[in-house]
């Protein structure tokens, strides 16, 4: 069965880090691209960060830019999202995609999400 599953959310303070996982099972991420999507209560789906199979490269939406970084490590099958600098409008469920093409609101597979709070 091929899963993604999403883990290292929870409560963090203003200007905190939290690092998220991206653990593939059922099949090797090394041919696909990742993307990092969230969802903030009665906002729509946003898209994040991706990061190429092909050559690893990375894009950003302009609201993370500098803050986050999206990698991969291909040996684990896993990917991650580093969240420094929280502030509490980050707050939202956060979940990984993996396409074989490029990252778009209907990638192939998708994790259950992951909640981060950024709170006092």
């Amino acid at each position: 069965q091929l899963q993604l599953a999403e883990s290292g959310g929870g409560l963090v303070e203003p200007g905190g880090s939290l690092r998220l996982s991206c653990a593939a099972s059922g099949f090797s991420l090394d041919d696909y691209t990742i993307g990092w999507f969230r969802q903030a209560p009665g906002k729509e789906r946003e898209g994040l960060a991706c990061i190429s199979h092909r050559d690893g490269s990375a894009v950003y939406v302009d609201s993370v830019e500098g803050r986050f970084t999206i990698s991969r490590d291909n040996n684990k099958n896993t990917a991650y999202l580093q969240m420094n600098s929280l502030k509490p409008e980050d707050t939202a469920v956060y979940y990984c995609a993996a396409d074989r093409a490029r990252c778009h609101y209907g990638m192939a597979y998708w994790g259950k999400g992951t909640l981060v709070t950024v709170s006092s």
